[in-house]
């Protein structure tokens, strides 16, 4: 009896050690990431995604790309008819509810832009959440104008609805 509690409990210990070390299934998703095309000598673009928590929520807290001296989430408001950009030091994920960084509202500010932006392109970006940890992304890059609703799974032919875009 002794030999075969000794073998399992052995086995056991190999096992465990490996299974601890699995990385956990990413708790948020991002998609729909994008951008639009930028002239030439243009220091600033900014980026539009989506953000859908699975489980629980958590915070964006940071980014990064290397086309850009800096990456900051920002919100976009109107105050008194002027419109105003500020940096935001986190951006709550909400289970259940999309987080959708838009054109007027939440977006990523790229700030000393290494070169122009063009349409159909792409570059990485890497996100930073509180719970999840870093996760990099791929960032299309859209036409100049571009709403990006028609890149969204499931928006095309919402842009008028409230909260969907200018």
């Amino acid at each position: 009896m002794k030999p075969l509690f000794l073998a399992m409990a052995l086995s056991l210990a190999a096992i465990l050690p490996a299974a601890a070390q699995t990385p956990a299934a990413p708790t948020v998703k991002v998609d729909s990431a994008w951008a639009r095309a930028t002239p030439g000598g243009a220091r600033t673009a900014a980026i539009y995604l989506r953000i859908t928590a699975k489980g629980a929520g958590d915070r964006l807290v940071g980014c990064s790309t290397p086309v850009a001296e800096k990456a900051q989430v920002h919100s976009e408001t109107m105050a008194n008819g002027v419109m105003e950009m500020r940096p935001v030091a986190a951006l709550a994920v909400t289970p259940g509810t999309p987080t959708v960084l838009k054109p007027g509202g939440y977006h990523i500010m790229l700030i000393g832009l290494k070169q122009p932006l063009k349409a159909g392109d792409s570059f990485p970006l890497t996100l930073d959440f509180a719970s999840a940890g870093k996760q990099q992304v791929s960032v299309r890059v859209e036409k100049p104008g571009a709403m990006g609703m028609e890149g969204m799974p499931g928006m095309k032919g919402m842009e008028g609805m409230p909260g969907m875009g200018h």
